[in-house]
């Protein structure tokens, strides 16, 4: 008897295992960048279990350099991509359908920094001078600003000449140009831990200059939003991820340290990680997770603006919805 009691319980429990299993439903998620404070929300959210309360099992790749999260998510390598605004609607453009399900940052973080002793003291000063700027789809928002000031890109006395930045501050330590593109959380502490101090250096802020853009919306493909299934999926990953964002807005230190822990690379500092959440947390504050119509319209309004060269040549239709946030959030 206790050994058909005892089989029963096995069965029961491999059924349960079996069901439990299928009730996961996997959900890979591309990052922009490197594993750092800047996604802390998603790891925040694997972490203290907020997907596996959803019955997701996400899987969060960190990207790189080499990686444009767009490519991926084409390629079928994730479900859900990080990307600026900027990127993503010139990708749809493109052909490839993006749409933005969320807009977990409400504040622009990117900034020009300058050496002071180049005597700029505004944008107008940029003329004449070299400038580093991120490509890969980063460039679009400087492009943007350049097209509203009326100064070329080509170099010249009365342009600006373009230098291609890496993603590292070198180029303004060395000299080689006089600003150079960097991010409230992570860049601009890096000139300052390499020894500048900050009343050496001049800084714009494009979210002060009137031509900020949305930086770090959850983007996937048009064609998969037909999927009910995978819409549902999407509400409860939303969700869980606000979730996350929402407890590393108030637990900063904490959540750095959840960073900390899944970054295999072991690159990242404890003191910066900090410092860079602390940053984030000023970005995200404001956001509950569902995109801004009026923050929307006016990304799209700066992006046309270029002059004969803007980022996107038309008004999108349907590069967006509010279908997953209304859901999650409510």
């Amino acid at each position: 008897m206790k050994m058909k009691l005892a089989s029963i319980l096995l069965a029961g429990a491999s059924v349960l295992t079996a069901f439990g299993a299928q009730a996961t439903d996997k959900i890979t998620l591309q990052l922009k960048w490197v594993t750092q404070a800047q996604f802390a929300g998603y790891y925040v959210a694997k972490d203290k279990g907020f997907y596996e309360a959803e019955g997701l099992d996400v899987d969060i790749k960190p990207g790189g350099p080499d990686i444009a999260p767009a490519q991926v998510l084409a390629g079928g390598g994730a479900d859900v991509i990080v990307d600026w605004m900027p990127s993503a609607l010139a990708t749809r453009e493109k052909g490839v359908p993006l749409v933005n399900i969320a807009q977990p940052f409400k504040s622009s973080g990117m900034m020009l920094t300058c050496l002071k002793e180049t005597g700029i003291t505004k944008p107008e000063d940029f003329k004449g001078k070299t400038l580093g700027v991120w490509f890969f789809g980063n460039e679009y928002p400087f492009l943007s600003w350049m097209a509203h000031l009326k100064i070329p890109t080509t170099g010249g006395a009365d342009g600006v000449t373009v230098l291609k930045q890496g993603f590292n501050v070198d180029p303004l330590l060395q000299k080689q140009a006089a600003c150079i593109s960097t991010m409230t959380y992570n860049e601009y502490w890096q000139v300052i831990d390499a020894g500048i101090k900050p009343e050496e250096l001049v800084t714009f802020k494009y979210e002060a200059e009137g031509v900020a853009t949305l930086e770090d919306g959850l983007y996937v493909l048009e064609d998969k939003l037909k999927d009910a299934k995978f819409r549902e999926d999407l509400v409860k990953f939303v969700r869980a991820s606000m979730k996350g964002w929402k407890w590393a807005e108030e637990h900063p230190d904490d959540a750095a340290g959840i960073v900390l822990e899944n970054d295999a690379s072991g690159a990242q500092t404890e003191k910066h990680q900090k410092r860079m959440m602390g940053e984030v947390a000023k970005l995200t504050a404001g956001s509950k997770g569902a995109l801004d119509k009026a923050d929307y319209e006016r990304t799209v309004k700066t992006l046309l603006g270029g002059g004969s060269d803007p980022v996107i040549t038309k008004e999108p239709a349907g590069a967006y919805t509010t279908e997953i946030t209304d859901a999650a959030l409510k």
